[in-house]
């Protein structure tokens, strides 16, 4: 396995955490441990090479504190850590063993260069040869380069260019005041190439050294110089064959860290201060409003910002579907987080809050904790230096549902409490309904269905008073969910219906599909078991159309009870089964342990309690782990008649006692009824 650590780039470092995701995910990690603190990525690191002989590539560390928690604690692993420190920390407490890499020695240096020139400068005089291996300090980058500028003048005089090759270098030592000879020796060479480069290809050079992320598509590029896509593809060429930018996909560009400070120092050199504003303000522009249609296809029903004109440049794209918008975000997630601390930290405080906002419909539906943390925390404080109270609340609230679907509940409360009084404060009476409808989920999921049906009450009255009828019918929704855990399915099946042709009537697939998965169970409750059944076949088919993973492995335990109940066993373990598999990589184990759970009460159904048995410990784990008492409670009623099946009654009682405990809890009719059931048996 190997990272780029980008321990020399000034504005790209790369976290350990971001390097345990991408490694936990080679290894199959599931999404929750994808998604956690940087301690508990750490630790299942460790615990899944155990027992496994990896070679683990760290390349281009900062310092001893960016690789120690990439170390594995097995000793059938090899690590290399490549950087231009000593990294005395890892020998001393790791026990590394330092290897000190020289420069290529003189025949390595022109051996080099010749696969280099070869077929271009056969019949260059080897003298020649090893003497410009010599003015490269015999190091790779520098030969490589110097060695690309030599076969695009075959019929130049080698001489001739170690001559000019010299001038550079006297130009360098004027400029510089770096005592590092090998530093100047790879800076003269970046100056000769740089210099023989077509104007149009230096200036994008130069302003690569601008860029906020790691790496630039070619559409980036043409924002960051206010040229369109085409030109900057053919100048990206050019400095790909210069050996001056480096092609990592069909259409991504990166530079070297060497060749990027290099690229800024002439950007600082030879473009005014306020050319520089403008080409970083031309490039964060373009994150925003492309991140504005990733928005605008996956989340259209969802308030949006006023952006900061984009003052020509090259076009939005238009994503055809939601998987193209995705696709778009995944190539630039870690440039979409560098442009929001780039805009934070040049001062344009505006693009920093209105892209931290605008990326929330995506983090919504993926869930990068990190990612969206970092994002709204940083915009959040750009929004306070930039005096928009709208803006800080929107950011509080982002903070609020990352909080919540990382379940830190108790955080959430606090940053949708914050947001809920700025709204006030602003008579924002949509963002209060909006916030109210968080507060609603973020109470229903901490089972405290008072307060959320009064917040849902409060954020309908709110939509009615404006005449929105599509969120009216969003919140009745969630309302309906409230009765539902009170035990009153029927009082549901009304604001569900009317929802639904709501969202038809809006062309909302995936609110007519959520819609359609709570109808099916509110019938289900109801004993219509068979219209239950249709109504959740229709939400699964609807997720499937709309290409989302993420609905379809929620919806589909919706189908499995519907399966259950009309005595479609087999189809109902197909549909649980799926649920939990498309869960793994999504990182909800909530959502997870209640598929495992269904599974469960299906296998028992067919006669397999030991199969159910081991079901419902899984699921009850989780939710242990979750902290989330009420479905623990309803699993491990589920475990109990599982293991009554099994014979294994002792176990069964302890786990009625369990449950019967957590249910002290809760005093609402569904919990009390529970807990009737449950002294009786």
């Amino acid at each position: 396995m190997y990272a780029d650590l980008h321990g020399y780039d000034r504005r790209a470092p790369v976290t350990y955490e971001r390097v345990l995701e991408g490694f936990l995910r080679t290894l199959g990690a599931p999404a929750d441990v994808l998604h956690a603190d940087g301690e508990q990525m750490a630790g299942a690191f460790r615990s899944r090479l155990a027992g496994r002989r990896l070679l683990i590539v760290l390349d281009n560390a900062a310092g001893a504190a960016q690789v120690r928690p990439l170390l594995p604690a097995t000793p059938g692993c090899l690590v290399i850590v490549t950087s231009r420190h000593r990294l005395p920390g890892l020998s001393i407490r790791e026990g590394a063993r330092r290897i000190t890499l020289d420069v290529l020695d003189q025949d390595g240096s022109v051996a080099l260069l010749r696969s280099v020139i070869s077929g271009y400068r056969d019949g260059d005089d080897p003298v020649h040869v090893a003497e410009l291996a010599f003015l490269c300090a015999r190091l790779p980058l520098a030969l490589r380069i110097a060695g690309e500028r030599a076969t695009r003048r075959p019929l130049t005089h080698l001489g001739e260019l170690i001559r000019e090759l010299r001038d550079e270098s006297g130009r360098w030592e004027v400029l510089s005041a770096d005592d590092d000879q090998e530093s100047e020796a790879v800076r003269s060479v970046f100056m000769w190439s740089y210099r023989a480069l077509p104007s149009d290809a230096a200036r994008l050079f130069r302003l690569l050294g601008l860029a906020p992320g790691p790496d630039v598509s070619d559409a980036a590029a043409a924002a960051l110089a206010g040229i369109d896509v085409r030109t900057a593809r053919r100048l990206l060429d050019v400095l790909a064959a210069a050996h001056m930018a480096e092609q990592t996909a069909s259409d991504r560009f990166r530079l070297h860290d060497l060749l990027r400070a290099y690229a800024a120092d002439r950007a600082r050199l030879e473009e005014t201060p306020q050319g520089r504003e403008d080409a970083l303000r031309r490039v964060l522009i373009w994150y925003l409003h492309t991140a504005d249609a990733v928005q605008a296809r996956i989340a259209p029903q969802e308030p949006r910002v006023e952006l900061v004109p984009a003052d020509g440049g090259p076009p939005t794209p238009a994503f055809t579907d939601e998987a193209q918008a995705m696709r778009w975000y995944a190539a630039e997630r870690d440039n979409l987080v560098a442009a929001v601390r780039a805009a934070a930290s040049g001062g344009s405080d505006r693009i920093a809050w209105q892209l931290a906002v605008v990326l929330r419909a995506v983090y919504m539906t993926t869930n990068p904790f990190q990612d969206w943390l970092a994002t709204s925390r940083t915009g959040l404080e750009a929004a306070r230096r930039d005096g928009d109270r709208r803006a800080e609340a929107e950011l509080e609230e982002s903070l609020g549902m990352a909080y919540a679907q990382s379940q830190s509940l108790a955080a959430a409360a606090e940053h949708y409490g914050a947001a809920l009084t700025l709204r006030r404060a602003l008579k924002d009476t949509l963002g209060e309904a909006l916030t109210l409808n968080g507060l609603g989920l973020l109470e229903l999921r901490r089972r405290n269905l008072a307060q959320a049906r009064e917040a849902f009450e409060n954020s309908m009255g709110l939509f009615a008073a404006r005449n929105d009828g599509f969120w009216e019918s969003r919140v009745a929704v969630n309302l309906a969910q409230v009765d539902m855990e009170l035990g009153h399915p029927e009082r549901a099946l009304g604001p569900l219906r009317r929802g639904i042709e709501v969202f038809r009537t809006y062309r909302d697939r995936r609110a007519e599909g959520n819609g359609l998965r709570l109808l099916a169970a509110a019938e289900l409750e109801s004993g219509d078991a068979d219209t239950a059944l249709a109504h959740a076949e229709q939400a699964v088919a609807i997720a499937t159309e709309i290409h989302s993973t993420a609905a379809e492995a929620y919806w589909l335990m919706a189908l499995g009870d519907a399966q259950r109940a009309t005595g479609r066993l087999t189809g109902a373990l197909a549909s649980y089964r799926r649920a939990a598999a498309l869960q793994e990589p999504l990182g909800d184990r909530a959502r997870q342990a209640a598929a495992w759970d269904g599974l469960g009460q299906a296998l028992l159904q067919l006669g397999r309690a030991r199969e159910a048995v081991d079901c419902h410990r899984r699921s009850a784990s989780v939710y242990r782990d979750l902290r989330q008492t009420w479905e623990t409670a309803q699993t491990l009623t589920h475990l109990a008649a599982a293991l009554d099946a099994a014979d294994s009654r002792q176990e069964a009682a302890d786990a009625r006692a369990e449950a019967l405990d957590l249910l002290t809890a809760f005093t609402d009719p569904r919990a009390l009824r529970l807990r009737d059931e449950i002294t009786r048996r």
